[in-house]
């Protein structure tokens, strides 16, 4: 089935953030094929995002070229591809693609496609593309692609990142010396990890998250700085998450690194759908002038960032004739 082969071919192409070029160019190949005007948007030397467009592109697929670490055995049964990037966000590449193949063969021409890097870290391909979009570029609806279990997202909780640093004085642990950097870090911990994030009638609370956390250097050792990331799902408004994160401090405790963060997303729903929500980011936040904002893709994010990625061959089809079906649907709502 041409729609899997093509899933198992791009999966084979490496594309782990920051080394997106060769999948980059396999997309840029397919959408030139398609017969539509497609452009290299540098990012930097060998990064860049895929622009391809028909002459009036006012709804648009948008998914992202980058995948996480790790490598997954690349191969193929008959329920499913099996590899890095199967589901997130291959498998959603091909099927939109399947899709604008179909509607540029009838002679529809609204159509376009942006395909970014960096989405896995800082979304910065997708920063770029707001910040550089031009005529003839005419957005009114982008549908992102990510797995989602075939079904439509009506909203989605934010992000918050940051890492907190301790400092200390260092000393020998027999004597009364210090603060312990570890000491006042753990309990900044303990205070975070106590403390509410908030509660969205649609999202529900809002969750926090001590990802990584290291400091010191010996057992008997007073340790002089010790650090930790914490990512807070956020279901407010970042300044009132800032604020709870301050009150968790101590005078030997700072935010020393704030990643860009964004509060919950609305998303647009095809009609007569209801929808479902979601925890994950995408790089919905950082592209403002592409429309509003729809989410769907095949795939689970149950299996997204695994050891055993993969995509269900019939989640794929489904995918396809839904992301048509919905395409049509936002261009007869410009129509009218």
């Amino acid at each position: 089935m041409e729609l899997a082969r093509q899933v198992l071919d791009w999966v084979a192409i490496p594309s782990v953030t920051g080394n997106e070029g060769d999948y980059g160019d396999a997309i840029a190949r397919r959408c030139t094929a398609l017969g539509l005007a497609v452009e290299r948007q540098q990012l930097a030397p060998g990064r860049f995002n895929v622009l391809a467009r028909g002459a009036r592109p006012q709804v648009l697929v948008c998914t992202h070229l980058d995948t996480v670490p790790g490598e997954v055995a690349i191969r193929a049964d008959r329920e499913a591809i099996h590899g890095r990037g199967a589901c997130d966000a291959k498998g959603p590449a091909a099927a939109m693609l399947a899709a604008v193949e179909k509607l540029l063969s009838e002679g529809e021409d609204r159509v376009g496609c942006l395909f970014t890097v960096g989405e896995e870290t800082d979304s910065a391909g997708a920063t770029l593309a707001n910040a550089r979009l031009a005529e003839p570029w005419d957005p009114r609806f982008v549908i992102v692609g990510e797995p989602t279990d075939n079904r439509f997202v009506r909203a989605g909780k934010g992000i918050y990142k940051a890492r907190l640093v301790a400092h200390g004085t260092a000393g020998h642990s027999s004597q009364s010396v210090g603060p312990s950097a570890v000491h006042e870090l753990v309990s900044c911990a303990h205070r975070l990890l106590a403390s509410q994030w908030g509660e969205h009638p649609v999202l529900g609370p809002g969750t926090l998250n001590i990802g990584t956390i290291s400091g010191g250097s010996a057992a008997n050792v007073v340790a002089e700085r010790a650090e930790c990331e914490v990512l807070v799902r956020a279901v407010d408004d970042i300044a009132r998450i800032e604020e709870r994160v301050e009150r968790c401090l101590s005078p030997h405790v700072r935010v020393e690194k704030l990643h860009k963060g964004y509060g919950p997303i609305e998303f647009e729903l095809p009609a007569g759908t209801e929808g479902i929500t979601v925890a994950f980011g995408t790089d919905v936040p950082y592209m403002p002038r592409f429309g509003r904002p729809l989410l769907y893709g095949p795939g689970s994010i149950l299996d997204a960032h695994t050891d055993h990625e993969k995509v269900a061959v019939r989640s794929l089809l489904r995918a396809a004739a839904e992301y048509e079906k919905t395409l049509r649907e936002l261009l007869a709502r410009i129509e009218n």
